[in-house]
């Protein structure tokens, strides 16, 4: 295939770009910033807004796959800074689909457009959009972006939404490093008993996923128009996951705790105050973040192993044992 991947530079963006790569397949990056990684792997990049409907056009013209990765994550507490890039970014990619013929569209979403706050343990796709989602910006637009992709499915255009949760692994830029500098700063801290189970996925089974969703995408397949949970199918206790993330940074595990209602009571008072003043920072906590990580997180994998037949090849503790390599050489 000749692809587009929106945002390859980036973490999971560049891993389906190399994946796309090593298998043959011509490649093209769009993003904001120059990446001359990607260009020595040959990747053809274009420079350029996902909000600039014609730079997105550009970009899309010639490809008969669009990845669309990119996004912007966190918990900001500014609506604008999620809805540019995520909605109306969303919005110029169906559209270049559309005006250029491009025939299949994997889109990257996330389990949190179904976020509910006493979280879900063994959540298949039947279950409903999130109603309420507590000022997390991020999940509210990619709901709204998921929708507008599922929607856009038909004889022309095929689409498909994918939701990994908790994506980490060599070359995270987002998750694991996070982790590592609270820990390191002594402002990391145990939300209730830290049990409470979740999943996630290495970021080598979430590019894989991307291209087995691509390779079943054809218009008028039983995938058109669906979204599937991604994960690495191994729930464990939340801080048990993060303290064996810090084990591969080599830090100490989390000692201290907080209780879940001092944690939401917390994020409630920082997202008044921060948005009081306008700051564009993130509050080191938010009520959802502290429902995300005091409450089950873990998905029904069926349908993507059915439709898709994806099945995590790279394990939990091989993908730690990764991560520890990565970080060690990075100290080195």
């Amino acid at each position: 295939m000749k692809a587009l991947v929106t945002g390859g530079g980036g973490f999971l963006g560049g891993a389906v770009v190399r994946m796309l790569k090593a298998r043959g397949d011509e490649v093209r990056s769009f993003s904001r910033s120059p990446y001359p990684d990607l260009e020595k792997l040959g990747v053809e990049h274009r420079q350029g807004d996902l909000a600039d409907a014609e730079a997105v056009a550009r970009a899309v013209e010639g490809c008969d796959t669009v990845f669309h990765v990119a996004a912007r994550p966190g918990v900001s507490c500014r609506y604008d800074d999620y809805y540019r890039p995520n909605v109306l970014g969303t919005e110029n990619v169906l559209s270049g689909c559309r005006g250029h013929g491009v025939p299949r569209l994997v889109y990257t979403s996330t389990p949190s457009v179904v976020f509910e706050p006493a979280g879900g343990q063994g959540i298949d796709e039947s279950a409903p959009y999130g109603h309420d989602f507590l000022g997390a910006h991020y999940a509210a637009t990619k709901a709204q972006a998921e929708r507008m992709v599922l929607a856009a499915n038909d004889g022309k255009l095929a689409t498909v939404a994918l939701r990994p949760h908790l994506i980490w692994g060599p070359g995270d830029n987002h998750l694991v490093p996070r982790i590592l500098a609270r820990a390191k700063a002594g402002r990391l801290r145990r939300i209730g008993d830290g049990k409470n189970l979740v999943d996630s996925t290495y970021i080598d089974n979430a590019a894989e996923a991307h291209l087995l969703a691509a390779d079943a995408l054809v218009s008028g397949s039983a995938v058109g128009g669906r979204a599937y949970f991604i994960a690495q199918d191994e729930p464990i206790g939340c801080f048990e996951l993060i303290n064996r993330i810090l084990a591969a940074g080599g830090l100490p595990p989390v000692t201290r705790s907080i209780s879940p209602r001092l944690a939401y009571g917390l994020g409630w008072c920082l997202e008044k105050a921060y948005g009081l003043f306008g700051a564009r920072s993130e509050p080191p906590m938010t009520r959802f973040v502290a429902l995300q990580l005091s409450t089950p997180h873990w998905f029904d994998l069926s349908a993507a192993k059915r439709d898709l037949g994806y099945k995590p090849r790279v394990s939990l503790d091989e993908g730690l044992a990764r991560l520890a390599e990565w970080l060690g050489k990075r100290k080195g």
